[in-house]
């Protein structure tokens, strides 16, 4: 072993050593682990986007609450089935966490959050700390959830004032951000009608929200690369933040379209990548620069994963900002992401809530959301509600 290698190894044991010495229990063991369904509410009905028919106004999470014989209980969305949580048992949670690389071992792949709860309520932390704490320490975030409310049949004949509520609706819950779906001719309407209804969609959203308010679009691959430029050159003096998934993402197209908007002096930024099922997928995009904000999605990748995905995209300027739809826990997971990394860009929040759930500290203020420094992520069980409404898919005990 030369020097450089000792030094680094002793570094690494030193920090297991540390966070050890802070757990107040010596002998830890996993002794429960169970896998529960937990359904939240949305506070509106979201309609279709360019591909798929209407969201409804439910979210849905797979979760695992592991208990201990500290009487520590780690909670968060892991789709893992009886098989791989049965090997949690009797393990100490903490020798999965490999503090040295900020990441979690173990035998549930992506889903580590119950994990990284779990260890930080051990060990007295929030999570974004064991994650590094490099980032702001208030969180950039966006309402994701402005879909095709102008075509649910309950709003036809008044489209433009449930917009108009819609955006009242987030910006009552703190954002100055929203994302707004696009790409109607796709699917839904002839082509040129469709088109038309983006814009006056994007125009009368940013009437009735003012300049200050940041709006970004997502066609959900609903246009080609000429379209994109089409809505783009109506969309200009909007100042959009960012476009999302214009068309199906290829290198060239995207460095296309970068100096499409560069040309016309526009800091709308390219943001891409949430059907990718594998990080490797994300590096000719990230080496050539052809996209600014990277969105794996939040449960697919996992902590882990998106951590990866942001050393991976920092070498080239790129940021992150996780995918997260239709789960109420990817939002608290993108928020310690957010708060532990320097290249975060914003996280997307679906409105939902869960009587299942407390979540204390959270708050969105002015376009931003504090995390609290609660240990792990602050989140704990309503035992009468968990009673009431979780849907158990298996409970493993030692």
């Amino acid at each position: 072993m030369n020097r450089r290698s000792f030094l680094a190894a002793s570094a690494a044991a030193l920090c297991s050593q540390t966070l050890r010495a802070a757990d107040a229990a010596n002998d830890v063991r996993i002794t429960r682990v169970v896998g529960f369904n937990l359904t939240s509410r949305r506070n509106k009905l979201a309609g279709k986007n360019a591909r798929l028919d209407v969201h409804g106004d439910r979210g849905h999470d797979r979760m695992l609450r592991i208990e201990t014989n500290a009487g520590v209980h780690g909670i968060g969305n892991c789709a893992v089935d009886q098989t791989m949580a049965t090997e949690l048992l009797g393990k100490d949670p903490l020798d999965f966490l490999r503090a040295d690389e900020r990441r979690m071992n173990g035998p549930l792949g992506a889903g580590t959050m119950p994990l990284w709860d779990l260890a930080g309520k051990l060990l007295k932390k929030p999570v974004y700390k064991l994650l590094g704490g490099e980032g702001p320490e208030r969180v950039p975030a966006y309402d994701g959830s402005i879909y095709f409310a102008d075509l649910l049949p309950q709003y036809a004949n008044r489209w433009a004032e449930r917009f108009r509520e819609e955006i009242d609706l987030g910006l009552k819950l703190g954002h100055r951000g929203f994302k707004i779906k696009v790409g109607r001719g796709f699917k839904w309407m002839p082509r040129d009608e469709g088109d038309r209804r983006d814009v006056e969609v994007v125009r009368l959203i940013r009437k009735h929200a003012g300049a200050g308010v940041r709006l970004g679009i997502d066609a959900n691959n609903g246009y080609d690369l000429d379209g994109a430029k089409r809505l783009l050159d109506e969309l200009g003096h909007e100042n959009l933040a960012f476009a999302e998934e214009l068309f199906p993402e290829t290198v060239e197209q995207c460095l296309e379209l970068k100096a499409f908007i560069h040309e016309r002096g526009w800091r709308t930024l390219v943001a891409d990548g949430e059907t990718q099922h594998e990080l490797a997928a994300y590096l000719p995009f990230m080496k050539a620069r052809a996209i600014d904000v990277f969105q794996g999605d939040m449960n697919h990748f996992g902590i882990d994963g998106i951590l990866a995905e942001a050393e991976m995209c920092r070498p080239h300027g790129g940021r992150v900002a996780p995918h997260n739809w239709g789960s109420l826990v990817g939002f608290y997971m993108e928020l310690h992401v957010g708060r532990a990394i320097g290249n975060f860009y914003r996280a997307e929040h679906d409105p939902l809530t869960s009587d299942v759930l407390v979540a204390e500290g959270y708050q969105i203020k002015d376009g931003a959301a504090t995390i609290p420094d609660s240990p792990g992520f602050g989140l704990t069980i309503d035992e009468a509600a968990f009673a009431r409404e979780a849907e158990i898919r298996f409970d493993v005990r030692s």
